[in-house]
């Protein structure tokens, strides 16, 4: 059995996990957030979806590592590198995009309740963003 192939598909599978658990949670949480706003006659701020969809990126990084190490089974590099590589590298993409949903989640209840604060969110989405980059480009 060629292990490389597991850690080939874990790369874009565990990725993929964590985008639905932070988009779940984040969805789970703007929704919650409209209904307070609708109950008490606010306007619903659109602008929640971006929170929901922030974390779906990371299966886009786990897409591309995994062509990568796709790229690097053809030129027969180690298969347990690979295998190692792709696990390690989809954990790691996939806890950003859930923990990146959970802080997505604080974001829509704070923005709805307040009406303020966007910029701010969207800053603190985007630093834990970058742990999926990181872990994408080295």
């Amino acid at each position: 059995m060629n292990f490389s192939q597991i850690g080939i598909g874990a790369a874009l599978a565990l990725a993929a996990i964590g985008s639905a658990l932070g988009a779940g949670a984040a969805g789970m949480a703007a929704v919650g957030a409209w209904k307070k706003c609708f109950a008490l006659n606010k306007p619903a701020p659109f602008m929640l979806v971006a929170f929901v969809g922030a974390p779906l990126t990371q299966t886009i990084y786990g897409f591309i590592l995994m062509n990568t190490l796709k790229a690097k089974a053809m030129a027969s590099i180690d298969p347990g590198l690979l295998l190692g590589v792709g696990i390690l590298g989809g954990l790691a993409m996939g806890f950003s995009a859930w923990l990146q949903g959970k802080a997505g989640a604080c974001a829509s209840d704070a923005l709805a309740e307040t009406g303020k604060g966007f910029g701010n969110y969207i800053m603190v989405l985007g630093l834990i963003e970058t742990v999926a980059l990181f872990v994408m480009v080295f």
